[in-house]
């Protein structure tokens, strides 16, 4: 508390005025234990927080967003890297929300504990921000966004927190996630120097080359990077008394259908909500389960014992994939291609379909998403031209942010899609007359296609990636895709060596080939990108 006060103090946070006809809001410690990638305790952290629900809006703050990085920057910006071998730092800004300048006039009690005798009936006129105030985040940001700036950098138009540096043979690019901070560029000299001058302006703890970040545990192989959860896994598991339960290979069962209709009795919603909020955030690195959490989050209005236990169901297939997580390979080309999918009518109570896809940045995972379609689609070419229109969607945002980064993006886009109708309705527009209902901004990936931007090929429904994202699978077609089909879950090593530079931070993996699990030719040709147009 001593050492969080003095730094106020230094940094000016505040002066002390008196109290007159103002309503200053109040403030509270709050204590934290921060810990290693390890677990260990790393230190006793407390800090002071304004009380800002006090606030009122129009009044002592207005606009309130600052964007974080989305997590298809993070992983697109690790693929680069990894393609470049560029160096990855990474930052962390002590005190971050403390170096915000705010322009409104905001007053607050003084802290409880350090009250000033001389002036004990003063109050404290907020100069900076402070924790938990409503403006915190975006005052943080449009400060480090100025130098920034200043600096060289400017900001993409595809994601306000990321920042490229492009000057003669100098190339940078800075991601921010509110205080984490990761840096990369191919000049390691340009890097020391500008960590140098971040660090004059701000309090920075370089962190040294990226390891842990958002949670996640970044290991480095011979053949890339293996991003890893399973320090989270293990904290849910024992939060919920399930270390000990038996494993299952699939997250949801294929043969017992959810809905909110189940006559089971209900169960308290508390512990579902807080299990699913758990969950969530699994999904960076577990595209695996995404179809799970989609369900089972139509039904926290109302949970019911059959909900609840296969939200349990999946604890016990992270259970046994524990020391899973999503591989990036160094060897990767940067061309993009995805996989769309569409279950149409899908196991649902209101028969609206679900649409999922997957985009790759050469061999490498960027992107995934699966959602539930807003309307009831009439036919299966209809469900699949939607999910094409949102992978599009998609790849074109891609293209444009690899565009920024100054990666030539030359190479056609290549779609693929299981549904010969949807195909032919991107290129030749043949079923007019029976799809005249479909929106018009559907046709979006029509007019893709027709300018020579984006290739939509059709692939059989065994090789179909995206089929894990619209329903739930059997055990063999499941860990045909989970394992063995491009989902890079579980990294592959071609020596013991190799295998012993992960097995120092993975325990038990589970290296299954795709030989082992009767993959195709034709599918592992899709997935090596040696197949040509497939």
């Amino acid at each position: 508390m001593d050492s969080e006060f003095n730094t106020l103090i230094q940094n000016q946070t505040w002066e002390l005025v008196p109290s007159n006809s103002q309503k200053p809001i109040g403030c509270k410690w709050v204590f934290r234990i921060k810990r290693n990638p390890d677990g260990s305790i790393e230190k006793c952290k407390a800090r002071l927080v304004a009380k800002g629900f006090h606030q009122q809006y129009g009044k002592d703050f207005f606009d309130t967003f600052s964007p974080v990085a989305k997590p298809i920057t993070i992983r697109t910006i690790l693929s680069i890297a990894l393609a470049k071998n560029w160096q990855l730092r990474q930052l962390d800004v002590n005190n971050a929300f403390l170096h915000g300048t705010l322009h409104e006039d905001v007053f607050m009690i003084q802290p409880p504990g350090y009250v000033n005798p001389q002036f004990s009936n003063h109050i404290c006129k907020l100069k900076k921000s402070l924790y938990g105030l409503k403006k915190a985040p975006r005052a943080w940001y449009m400060e480090l966004t100025t130098f920034l700036l200043r600096f060289g950098f400017r900001k993409s138009l595809a994601d306000a927190s990321l920042f490229v540096y492009q000057n003669s043979n100098v190339t940078c690019y800075f991601m921010v996630y509110v205080d984490d901070i990761v840096l990369t560029g191919n000049h390691p000299q340009f890097l020391d120097s500008f960590i140098k001058a971040l660090s004059n302006k701000f309090s920075i703890k370089d962190l040294g080359m990226l390891h842990h970040f958002l949670g996640v545990e970044v290991i480095p192989t011979p053949t890339g990077l293996f991003l890893s959860q399973h320090r989270h896994i293990q904290d849910i598991l024992n939060q919920f008394h399930m270390e000990g339960a038996k494993d299952v290979t699939t997250p949801l069962s294929a043969t017992d259908p959810l809905s909110s209709t189940d006559p089971s009795p209900s169960v308290d919603a508390t512990p579902y909500r807080k299990l699913f909020g758990s969950l969530q955030y699994l999904a960076f690195t577990r595209p695996d389960i995404s179809f799970a959490i989609n369900k089972l989050s139509q039904f926290m209005h109302n949970p019911r014992q059959a909900h609840w236990q296969a939200l349990k169901r999946v604890l016990r297939y992270l259970k046994g994939t524990i020391h899973h997580g999503l591989s990036l390979n160094r060897n990767s080309p940067l061309t993009l291609s995805a996989f769309s999918d569409s279950d149409w009518g899908g196991v649902n109570d209101v028969g609206r379909s679900t649409t999922g896809y997957i985009l790759y940045l050469g061999t490498n995972i960027v992107s995934w998403k699966l959602t539930r379609q807003k309307s009831v689609s009439r036919s299966s070419t209809k469900a699949e031209y939607k999910a094409l229109a949102n992978a599009a969607t998609e790849l074109t945002w891609l293209k444009s942010l690899l565009t920024e980064l100054g990666i030539p993006t030359n190479h056609m886009p290549t779609l693929f899609c299981d549904n010969t109708g949807a195909t032919y309705l991107c290129a030749i527009p043949v079923f007019h007359s029976r799809m005249k209902y479909v929106a018009l901004d559907y046709h979006f990936v029509r007019e893709q296609v027709t300018a020579g931007r984006l290739r939509v090929l059709h692939i059989s429904s065994q090789d179909q990636l995206a089929d894990m994202l619209t329903k739930p699978l059997t055990r063999a077609p499941f860990l045909l895709l989970d394992r063995g089909g491009g989902y890079n879950l579980v990294p592959s090593f071609t020596s013991e060596e190799e295998k012993s530079t992960i097995t120092d931070h993975v325990e038990e993996i589970d290296n299954i080939g795709n030989e082992d699990l009767g993959l195709s030719s034709h599918a592992y040709d899709v997935l090596a990108h040696k197949g040509g147009e497939c």
